[in-house]
């Protein structure tokens, strides 16, 4: 996939914490497809406090999930621009069974199929400990975590010097909740893919060096069959 010859269209799916956002990065400077991020998406939006990004935010603040409406109404749009030509690394979505039976739809409607969905399995208590300590720069939007990437000066963003914080979504009450969710809503979704022999279930725990090598391999089995 590194010379962009063949076409994959990808899915990385994992619970809140799971890292699909640092994998989806690396794995789009590997493999030369853009990710994207329905959270990404929506952040910006409650940023631009657009109307979207309110409704969106309602519900991102409970540990919701966003309404499969809204996630469609973008995706439907952002998949037909030319840069996802060569593929795509979705991150965030399907979320539910509408979504993904949606997604399937779309796709064919565009002459294109799934190639493989990565399934990044960490346990609960890891993904507690991510969440809880994550801090964002209310200026930039800067990520940090007090334990695994903490500021050098504790409080400051390195970049801009802004303020960081604690978003509401990763208090560790509304972390349960997110967990919670995500387990009833997305898990059967698992089998789902699991039936079309697509799913790869990839231990997320590790590196991040030794993440992403466990997703190429996937990746690269799939480019042998094609």
């Amino acid at each position: 996939m590194g010379d962009g010859a063949e076409r994959l269209d990808l899915i990385l799916m994992g619970p809140p914490g799971a890292g699909k956002g640092t994998q989806s990065a690396m794995l789009t400077e590997r493999l030369r497809v853009p990710c994207i991020s329905t959270g990404h998406i929506f952040r910006e939006e409650v940023r631009r406090k657009s109307p979207l990004g309110l409704e969106a935010k309602r519900h991102m603040d409970k540990g919701e999930l966003v309404p499969d409406d809204v996630i469609m109404r973008i995706l439907e749009e952002r998949l037909q621009q030319p840069d996802c030509a060569p593929g795509f690394i979705l991150d965030g979505v399907p979320r539910t069974m509408p979504q993904a039976e949606w997604l399937d739809r779309a796709l064919a409607a565009l002459g294109r199929h799934l190639d493989l969905v990565v399934r990044l399995v960490v346990p609960d208590e890891e993904l507690i400990k991510r969440l809880s300590g994550r801090r964002t720069c209310r200026e930039c939007g800067a990520m940090y975590h007090i334990i695994f990437d903490p500021p050098t000066n504790e409080g400051i963003c390195n970049r801009c010097n802004g303020d960081l914080y604690q978003r509401d979504d990763d208090h560790e009450d509304i972390i349960a909740s997110r967990l919670e969710v995500y387990a009833r809503e997305t898990a059967p979704i698992f089998q789902y893919y699991r039936a079309r022999d697509l799913l790869a279930e990839v231990d997320g725990t590790g590196s991040r060096d030794d993440i992403l090598a466990r997703i190429v391999e996937r990746v690269e089995r799939v480019e042998q069959h094609a």
